[in-house]
């Protein structure tokens, strides 16, 4: 299910201008699924963790593996990693399976401390991520580049998935809170 049918307001319809893709709404990106750059699931979104000095979403938290939620385990990605693919309805996420695999996780009943410095820098360091900038563009259909941080070669823009409106993601980085670039 797409973030379109937990839309419990009718803000991402097509009859409304409503805020999608600019500014979503965190309870409709929960349960979201999250594919690498060949379309390989790696999980779904479970929560969408703030920053509450800053006010910028700092991580999202994925779950992966298991069955039934049974056996899954938890990652904080930082949100700079994520990448919104408004096309297709789902988070990128520029990481290989198998190195998912291997990266700081944690299990439901044992949360690391997200304020920890420490804790921080490790996560960042796995994804290639910089912890001093928040955010990530919103993606176009067409994938990822091919190294951290590398977000390939296509102009950034991702059309809105309500007919009639191509809004590019320049026009929508002035926003405050936007997690544009």
């Amino acid at each position: 299910m797409g973030y379109s049918e937990r839309d419990k307001y009718g803000m991402y319809s097509s009859n409304s201008a409503g805020p999608g893709p600019a500014l979503m709404g965190a309870d409709t990106l929960l349960g979201e699924n999250v594919v690498n750059e060949y379309g390989i699931e790696l999980g779904d979104i479970k929560e969408i963790m703030l920053d509450m000095q800053t006010g910028q979403v700092a991580y999202a938290v994925l779950a992966f593996g298991g069955f039934m939620g049974m056996g899954e385990k938890l990652f904080a990605v930082p949100w700079q990693a994520l990448h919104l693919d408004t096309a297709n309805r789902r988070f990128l996420l520029n990481v290989d399976k198998d190195r998912l695999k291997t990266a700081p996780g944690f299990d439901k009943d044992a949360w690391p401390d997200m304020a920890d410095m420490q804790w921080a820098n490790s996560i960042h360091a796995f994804y290639g991520t910089d912890p001093n900038r928040p955010g990530a563009p919103t993606r176009a259909p067409g994938g990822l580049g091919t190294g951290a941080g590398d977000l390939g070669t296509d102009s950034g823009t991702s059309l809105d998935p309500r007919a009639g409106n191509q809004g590019g993601d320049t026009d929508i980085s002035r926003i405050r809170g936007s997690n544009i670039g």
